[in-house]
């Protein structure tokens, strides 16, 4: 086909929307034709293979953001393999003068956009980066003396101060270039790979609208009161959405501020900001101790797949590792529950949680996963070796009707409260329950003891 006079593309990545998106404006304000594309590379199926819950939300994803495009005039370009080698074919099918790309922070990511740029330098077509990802760009709130915020209160206290940019409505119109080859998004079955969680969430743009709508006319206002509230599943649930940028951060910041309870609420949105600077700062730390206390981890796959099982004989711990593999979501306390019993009860590494959460949440993300779990884990920007999550207590105070426990451990639905909570030897024998795989008291003295042993070497 013969060039376009003047065009831009738009390679959607982690930015599945059509508005508040700076990428995607950008090329409609410069150029009169957009091609708006997605690839889907080979090596992101072939590491989500094992993940079809984030590739079946993806996927939902990729068809809602072609049905919007559609509704706006134009078309979302699918192709399939090398990332760098299709967004370079493109650029010389369209002789597209600019490619627009929301930053990203991820290894992986920034690996890509490398490639990219030395792969069309030889080429007139230039390389923008917009934000998009977060509410303030990393490298935009960083300490006086530069570099990057280490410790979240500082960062909060001037992220909650900083001017945010102007939040973009929709686009009106995609003026787009006709006649480019496109590949329908494929299905789970085509790309051969598993069912997903029976219950996961749909995902895309208006499912995460039509879901922050709902949540924020319904809970908000009670966000502070019921976030830990484990039988209230009052949770907002709009984390995949954002992993996926279905949801823009700062529309969802800019919507919600200002409004009853909603405080809070944005403070956890700060949080994932921080945790992104971070990993733009230090990439390595989505596979390294952020802050290396001396570990000496225990070696024990059968204990950790009685964990990643939900066989603990702690029912609260269970009944949250049943919640992960049905809905491919995790109430986010029972996700310090569960990896504080990993890391601390079980003395395991915090890497193999990581992982298990990154096979199966919906909304596992690099920089929250990996530096949440170093959180807990006492290895992170917070490095509190006494950060324990006894999960009977926890599981008392945030279920004290053990409605949750029922939720998702059928096995104990009969059992009232308190008895659900801990069931005795009897009771467990008869309902074939499993006994405690290790009594907390003592697993957290063995833990404290090897930390008392690193500090005195």
């Amino acid at each position: 086909m013969d060039p376009a006079p003047s065009c831009s593309i738009v390679v959607f990545t982690r930015d599945l929307r059509i508005r508040d998106l700076p990428a995607l404006q950008a090329a409609i304000q410069a150029s009169p034709m957009v091609i708006t594309a997605f690839i889907l590379d080979d090596d992101l199926v072939e590491s989500l293979s094992s993940a079809p819950n984030r590739l079946s939300f993806l996927l939902d994803s990729l068809c809602d953001l072609r049905d919007s495009i559609r509704g706006l005039g134009g078309e979302l370009v699918l192709r399939r393999g090398n990332w760098v080698v299709e967004v370079a074919r493109l650029v010389s099918e369209t002789g597209a003068s600019t490619v627009h790309l929301s930053q990203d922070v991820s290894a992986f990511a920034r690996s890509r956009i490398d490639q990219l740029t030395a792969s069309l330098a030889d080429s007139s077509c230039k390389i923008q980066l917009h934000s998009g990802v977060t509410v303030l760009p990393p490298g935009t709130n960083s300490p006086g003396t530069g570099g990057f915020w280490k410790v979240f209160t500082p960062y909060y206290n001037k992220w909650i101060e900083a001017r945010w940019r102007e939040v973009l409505p929709p686009p009106k119109q995609i003026h787009h270039l006709e006649g480019i080859p496109t590949l329908p998004v494929p299905t789970l079955g085509e790309l051969s790979v598993t069912p997903p969680s029976p219950n996961l969430a749909t995902g895309g743009e208006s499912a995460g609208l039509e879901r922050l709508k709902l949540w924020a006319k319904s809970s908000l206002e009670r966000y502070e009161e019921n976030h830990n509230a484990l039988a209230a599943d009052d949770s907002s649930r709009i984390a995949p959405y954002l992993h996926f940028g279905c949801l823009s951060p700062l529309e969802v910041a800019a919507r919600l501020q200002g409004r009853p309870g909603a405080a809070p609420f944005i403070r956890q949105l700060c949080w994932r900001d921080f945790y992104h600077q971070l990993l733009a700062a230090r990439p390595e730390i989505s596979q390294v101790d952020y802050r290396n206390r001396g570990d000496v981890w225990r070696q024990d796959e059968q204990d950790a797949e009685t964990w990643r099982q939900g066989r603990t004989g702690y029912p609260l711990v269970d009944a949250a590792m049943q919640q992960l593999l049905l809905e491919g979501f995790m109430h986010n306390r029972a996700r310090m529950v569960v990896a504080s019993f990993l890391t601390k009860d079980l003395y395991l590494d915090w890497r193999i949680g990581a992982a298990h959460f990154m096979r199966f949440l919906a909304d596992a993300d690099v920089a929250n996963n990996q530096l949440n779990w170093q959180w807990t884990a006492g290895t992170g920007s917070d490095t509190n070796p006494n950060r324990i999550f006894n999960p009977t207590v926890q599981s008392v105070r945030f279920d004290p009707d053990g409605v949750y426990i029922r939720r998702y451990l059928p096995v104990l639905a009969e059992l009232e409260a308190p008895l659900i909570h801990d069931p005795d030897v009897e009771t467990r024998r008869l309902l074939g329950y499993p006994e405690k795989m290790v009594d907390h008291k003592l697993a957290i003295e063995a833990y404290r003891a090897q930390l008392a042993s690193y500090r005195s070497d």
